[in-house]
């Protein structure tokens, strides 16, 4: 397969396993999936050979304990996303949010306390939570129902959203330092950077679900 022209985003939902390989060299395969690997490559000046041998050793050797996800039907695909990562990320934000806070009031005069987080992470839950809900109850009942004609403009909608999720997401990672916490971080503030971690894998696999298997399945008519 010429993996070099083809998108990132369809790669990730056809090879098991490259989506870990696209997260080693720092390659957005969620929102920007509809990036051409070439292109991509070139921007971050990474070396396409390099990149390539670990791409086609996947096709010898796939990561049996990734799923398949572009041969699920919708409907068990949407059930995945809405208990894997809508209600995973109810649950995550909230104690974020409580560790941030704490965080901020206890170390707010150390020059590496990340201030601010708190709200920024707030901010995330209400849009995320809006987000969330338009596709349970408006987008994901009309993939279930096979009305993907009427699905076409929602779905845009959402893949545009995912774009404000992946800026807002870059910020949180950037605001603390890409969840690495400090050294001689208390326990909470290496807590709250772990949360921060598992929540980004999580939204990036939760948007490149939705946005290079679910939605391009949709916007295909399949």
């Amino acid at each position: 397969m010429d993996y070099l022209h083809i998108p990132v985003g369809q790669i990730a939902a056809k090879l098991s396993g490259s989506t870990a390989v696209f997260q080693k060299y720092g390659i957005d395969f969620c929102c920007g999936g509809k990036q051409v690997l070439n292109d991509v490559l070139s921007k971050k000046r990474l070396d396409a050979p390099t990149v390539l041998r670990e791409l086609i050793a996947l096709e010898k050797n796939p990561y049996q304990e990734h799923k398949n996800w572009s041969e699920v039907s919708n409907a068990d695909l949407i059930h995945h996303l809405c208990s894997q990562y809508h209600d995973k990320h109810r649950q995550q934000l909230p104690e974020l949010i409580r560790l941030a806070a704490k965080v901020e009031r206890v170390h707010g005069e150390k020059a590496d306390c990340p201030h601010g987080l708190a709200q920024l992470l707030s901010e995330t839950l209400d849009e995320l939570e809006q987000h969330m809900l338009k596709e349970e109850e408006v987008l994901f009942p009309m993939i279930v129902h096979n009305r993907l004609a009427q699905a076409q403009m929602p779905i845009h909608v959402m893949e545009s959203e995912h774009l404000e999720h992946g800026q807002r997401l870059e910020k949180l990672l950037l605001l603390t330092n890409q969840g690495i916490p400090p050294k001689g971080a208390c326990n909470t503030w290496q807590a709250l950077y772990l949360g921060v971690r598992s929540f980004a894998q999580d939204i990036i696999e939760h948007i490149h679900l939705e946005n290079n298997v679910l939605f391009a399945r949709c916007l295909q008519g399949d």
